[in-house]
């Protein structure tokens, strides 16, 4: 594999939340030296290790361009240098935020008690991680709509048409740390026959109306009903999806793309609908918790699962 010589001799630690998996390099100081082309070559599953993604952990006062954020947010010791599969430089991931929180402490970088956060730096603000026993939970920040006005009179304000479905497909477009677009699908069967396998948002014959500037995530979102928590009593819906993410093509889940799958449920379901969801991806379950008003300005949105480190690998 064709490393440039800053990653040879390099060991990554591999790891998943709910199956979306990742390859951490602990780089404190941002010593290293790794390019888009290297980041590309180490996430191919065939060529390379294979990951979703790329993660350096790095101090937040010793990566380059970072000194106005680490002076605005000191508490941020640690920031998530964030790439997708393909090399190209990404904002924020929930999934590999737990990941991350999980390698701090695990690697004696910054433990973290059970009940205890951490605040992480991200390329879409700090964010906040806090540790309940085995799972962990992440402030994703605020959700918006990105066509409001329409999105609020209709429900939706985009077409798709998906490779397996027939026709068009309405779908909503959500903000959430990057653009989603989250189409509700009738029956289990319609999410099994999407064609997904393969493809990414750029190579995919997935034709948007209309076509979003930057690329767009797509959700498919089959909505179960509801559950009630048996400690609060209060409503939770439950729904079953899977994700075409942007840069990768098809992940086993991806932490924003269920924070926009609940705003998207809350949205349709109006007054009323629940502030807790269950979501079942390929990779497992995802709690995410909307509140009362998740488009709000001071709203935020809740991200909770698990993490796993599976081993670790040196680079030849």
């Amino acid at each position: 594999m064709p490393y440039s010589t800053g990653l040879r001799g390099r060991e990554l630690i591999k790891g998943h939340a709910t199956l979306n998996d990742f390859l951490m390099l602990v780089d404190p100081s941002c010593e290293v030296a790794v390019s888009g082309a290297d980041i590309a070559a180490v996430c191919d599953r065939h060529g390379g290790i294979g990951a979703d993604g790329f993660v350096r952990v790095v101090r937040t006062a010793a990566l380059p361009g970072a000194g106005a954020f680490a002076a605005a947010v000191p508490e941020a010791e640690w920031f998530m240098d964030y790439y997708s599969a393909d090399g190209s430089v990404a904002e924020m991931c929930g999934n590999a935020a737990r990941l991350f929180a999980h390698v701090l402490d695990g690697e004696g970088l910054r433990p973290i008690a059970d009940g205890e956060s951490v605040v992480i730096g991200t390329r879409g603000g700090a964010r906040t991680v806090t540790r309940l026993g085995e799972l962990w939970t992440v402030d994703m920040g605020p959700a918006r709509l990105t066509r409001p006005r329409q999105a609020q009179d209709e429900g939706w304000d985009t077409t798709v048409v998906v490779p397996g479905l027939t026709g068009e497909r309405a779908a909503l477009s959500v903000e959430m740390s990057a653009p989603h677009a989250v189409v509700a699908l009738g029956e289990e069967s319609e999410l099994e026959a999407a064609a997904f396998t393969g493809l990414t948002d750029s190579a995919a014959p997935v034709v948007y109306d209309p076509v979003p500037e930057s690329g767009t995530n797509l959700e498919l979102v089959v909505p179960l009903g509801e559950e009630t928590d048996p400690d609060t009593q209060s409503p939770v819906g439950i729904a079953r999806m899977r994700v075409l993410e942007r840069g990768v093509g098809e992940t086993l889940s991806y932490g924003a793309g269920c924070c926009a799958v609940a705003v998207a449920l809350h949205v349709w379901t109006g007054p009323g609908a629940p502030e807790d969801y269950r979501l079942l991806v390929p990779g497992g379950e995802i709690g995410v918790h909307v509140g009362a008003s998740p488009l709000g300005e001071d709203s935020t949105v809740l991200l909770t699962g698990p993490a796993t480190i599976t081993g670790r690998v040196t680079i030849a």
